[in-house]
């Protein structure tokens, strides 16, 4: 039987992953990976202490949710092929040179930047949609207590993105009036537009200058990604998407009851039940099979992707609404599986709608747990691997 080794880190759906390999008739060894505390950029010592590892046994490959430097360079000098999944966006390790050794198959949920990097010539990547684990979740039954308690109107489940790690921008507080202003314009603007990102786009030199004054920004040296797209994505993006779900929860509660699961203090959403952290495995199915309506507000650094969080709604047999994600087309019918907001007051008429049409709500629940367990599990996702690698 053929072995892999699965570099274990806190990722979400490791247990799901590992099931999924075993059932496609491989041994898993899992490798506890502490991506967290190390250099998984260019740690020699790290890379060291992987070929050690990797040369140990005879492995098909080695696997990791996200893709981490100094893995592809063990798998490298080892010459075993590396296979990454890629869930979060932005993920600036993407960007360096490593990625084009002919080792890798990286595998990511956004199509656009998939795109991105096929159009600066990396032929190691591959486009690869998040999954849910549908028969995991059709094993949990909210007893009627549960129902009662997680059966909001609305839900969230999710970062404000307010959090002291996730709110680079606090470090722009000496900027210069022109940039302070220009930079505020600029994701007021984004904010209201869905489906097209320019923040890159719209950093000039002068603006970049301006903001390295007061924040040294550093290009990695090993790397292809610019300072504008680190900022872009780091700085701004996560400033905007912190406006975004703070604006949407403070008209939702005005209106609906609203349950929040998210690990930061919401004292500015006294109408807002927040449930604090979620655990993924055992809470999560049972709030996305009781609510009535499931929000998912992406990321502004996700460019045309479907977050996990919409597969786990889906998965759940959840009703989804979510802010518009060019990827959703590919495989979903809006109105249908799903249903997509195009403004904050598209989002409020639409909630009003499905809250008052319980049948049409449930209908469109049901086609969507129909297409994401046929069609979007972790072990149709290990076939697809397999087909690309093999």
């Amino acid at each position: 039987m053929q072995t892999i080794l699965f570099l274990e880190w806190k990722s979400f759906g490791n247990a799901h992953m590992k099931q999924a390999f075993e059932k496609a008739g491989f041994t898993v060894d899992m490798q506890p990976f502490n991506e967290g505390d190390e250099d998984t950029r260019m740690s020699e010592n790290l890379a060291a202490q992987l070929v050690s590892i990797i040369m140990s046994k005879k492995y098909e490959f080695v696997f990791s949710f996200n893709y981490y430097p100094v893995v592809a360079i063990a798998c490298q000098a080892c010459r075993v092929r590396y296979v990454s999944w890629i869930y979060d966006s932005p993920f600036i390790q993407m960007y360096s040179q490593t990625i084009t050794f002919d080792t890798n198959y990286v595998f990511i949920f956004d199509k656009g930047t998939y795109l991105d990097l096929k159009g600066r010539g990396v032929n190691t990547v591959y486009y690869l949609p998040m999954a849910a684990a549908v028969e995991y979740y059709d094993t949990k039954s909210p007893s009627e207590e549960i129902k009662k308690q997680f059966g909001a109107d609305v839900t969230f489940v999710g970062a404000m993105y307010n959090e002291k790690r996730n709110n680079l921008y606090r470090h722009l507080e000496n900027l210069d009036e022109y940039t302070k202003g220009y930079l505020e314009a600029v994701m007021q603007a984004q904010k209201r537009i869905y489906g097209y990102n320019f923040l890159e786009k719209v950093l000039s030199k002068e603006i970049m200058d301006n903001v390295t004054k007061v924040c040294p920004l550093h290009e990695q040296g090993d790397g292809f990604e610019t300072l504008e797209w680190t900022f872009a994505n780091y700085f701004l993006a996560r400033k905007i998407t912190a406006m975004e779900r703070m604006d949407i929860m403070k008209q939702l509660q005005e209106r609906y009851e609203v349950h929040l699961f998210t690990n930061e203090k919401t004292p500015m959403l006294p109408k807002v039940k927040n449930w604090g952290r979620v655990d993924y495995y055992e809470q999560m199915p049972s709030i996305f099979k009781c609510g009535k309506i499931h929000l998912n507000i992406t990321l502004r650094s996700i460019l045309t992707g479907i977050p996990l969080r919409a597969f786990d709604i889906m998965g759940c047999g959840g009703f989804l609404i979510s802010n518009f994600q060019e990827d959703f087309l590919d495989y979903f019918v809006p109105d249908e599986d799903f249903v997509y907001y195009e403004s904050y007051e598209d989002l409020i008429s639409k909630i009003d709608y499905y809250l008052e049409h319980d049948g049409e709500r449930e209908a469109i629940a049901q086609n969507g747990y129909q297409k994401v367990k046929e069609n979007h599990t972790y072990e149709k996702r290990v076939q697809e691997i397999l087909a690309v690698i093999r």
